[in-house]
């Protein structure tokens, strides 16, 4: 949706609602597509739970191409990535690859879906914690995209490693001294590496 904040900015926000009606959580994109959209940069990475399932992390179309919001979903504890997607330009090959790739150097899953036909080119698809597609819609019309997903998986993929070998969460050792990030004018804390909840 189109929200309008407290001092006049504009957002694409996304909102998420209990069965009971309920509003759970939203969150404002935090990377607009410049300079075609007119809205405001969010500042709040967002993830909320669903009780007895799993802990979800909310993306918004052109932040899938940047890997600061699948990863700090990932810390802040999500299993499942939901980006959804207005992708009307003929870049939705790459975004593709975007959603198996944050799927992968995260251990989550990730749902890409993307506006149907004609307005946009469709290719929904949810992708598991090791960059499998699990299920993908057509590139032509309307379709609904549905696949079993078991959050446990992200738990075993992060305690077995990926493909059986990488465990990326479990990279750094407690004696290891944080390593400095000249880009963001900080640093990774290796203390601080390992997602919030979950096995790693």
């Amino acid at each position: 949706m189109c929200e309008r904040g407290d001092n006049g900015e504009l957002f694409n926000t996304a909102q998420v609602f209990s069965p009971a009606g309920r509003l759970v959580a939203w969150y404002r994109k935090i990377f607009p597509w410049r300079p075609y959209e007119p809205f405001d940069p969010g500042e709040e990475f967002v993830v909320f739970d669903i009780p007895d399932t799993g802990r979800v992390g909310f993306s918004i179309c052109y932040d899938a191409w940047f890997p600061e919001v699948a990863r700090h979903l990932a810390w802040l504890g999500a299993d499942l990535i939901l980006n959804p997607v207005q992708t009307t330009t003929r870049d939705r090959a790459q975004e593709l690859v975007l959603a198996r790739a944050n799927a992968i150097v995260n251990q989550v899953f990730v749902a890409s879906v993307n506006t149907a036909g004609p307005a946009g080119f469709g290719r929904s698809l949810i992708v598991g914690p090791e960059g499998d597609v699990l299920t993908e819609s057509p590139d032509a019309g309307p379709a609904t995209v549905e696949s079993t997903v078991d959050f446990a998986e992200v738990a075993r993929v992060r305690r077995e490693g990926t493909a059986g070998y990488n465990r990326m969460w479990a990279q750094f050792a407690e004696n290891d001294v944080p390593l400095a990030l000249p880009l963001y004018e900080g640093r990774i804390d290796p203390g601080r590496w390992r997602p919030r909840g979950g096995a790693q």
